[in-house]
């Protein structure tokens, strides 16, 4: 892949999926928007070593102006976005009747809103060049649910209906829109879980070994690099008649 000249923005891409996505593309000559709240400098020093402007913006995802004004510093270094890969998330765990409604809210507006708003503001750039691609990351959980998740599975699911929606009404164009169905993956958030269930069991080990194998046939986690590769794959000519897709990379989770 040679996307030199190109201008992606990775959303939450400071750690995790994102910056494994943000790592390929830069690797194949894109120029790196990285948006999130970790450690940035560390991300940008990073993602730099492999080619290509790249500069960070700390947009709050969950704020339209915030999103519209991440647009216009885009516009103004890079011109405009060729690939728009969501992936910005956050996790809460409860039963539905004690699940805290700002969080609901919270998850809502980061995991599914904040796309509508990246692709409503990338789309006409796109159209205008007749060439996008937008890489949605939505989850094995856009697909199939697990309890005390609602607002994470609703979200995925919504970003899966989203990813087939601008599909079709790109579908004459040269632009793709497809969604990333990653089970687990070793990012911070999976890293709490892990945590989480080491504190009430007293074995790490065990606490990763139980998480994996209650979903994850192949018991090992997806690596951000692999969605990085898939990520470029979708990029490329050989993809452009892969539109609307739901693609799973799970170690076998939705094939149960």
């Amino acid at each position: 892949m040679n996307l030199t000249g190109k201008t992606a923005l990775v959303t939450g891409s400071t750690s995790g999926i994102g910056l494994g996505i943000a790592l390929k593309l830069a690797e194949a000559g894109a120029n790196l928007v990285l948006n999130g709240f970790g450690d940035n400098e560390a991300a940008v020093a990073q993602v730099s070593q492999h080619g290509g402007n790249v500069i960070h913006h700390p947009a709050d995802v969950s704020r339209a102006e915030e999103i519209e004004a991440l647009f216009e510093v885009i516009g103004q270094t890079f011109g405009a976005v060729d690939i728009l890969v969501n992936n910005a998330g956050i996790q809460h765990v409860a039963p539905v009747e004690a699940f805290p409604v700002e969080r609901w809210d919270q998850i809502i507006a980061i995991n599914l809103t904040s796309a509508f708003h990246t692709t409503r503001l990338a789309l006409p750039g796109m159209r205008a060049r007749n060439w996008g691609r937008i890489v949605n990351i939505a989850s094995a959980h856009g697909l199939v649910a697990s309890a005390n998740k609602s607002a994470y599975v609703a979200a995925k699911h919504g970003l899966v209906g989203l990813t087939k929606s601008v599909a079709l009404e790109t579908a004459t164009t040269g632009i793709t829109c497809n969604a990333l169905c990653p089970g687990w993956v070793l990012t911070p958030l999976v890293q709490q879980q892990i945590d989480s269930r080491a504190q009430a069991s007293g074995n790490a080990e065990q606490a990763r070994h139980d998480l994996l194998a209650e979903k994850q046939p192949s018991l090992e986690f997806v690596e951000p690099a692999q969605l990085g590769e898939l990520t470029l794959f979708l990029c490329s000519e050989a993809a452009s008649q892969v539109r609307g897709a739901a693609w799973s990379m799970d170690g076998g989770w939705t094939a149960q």
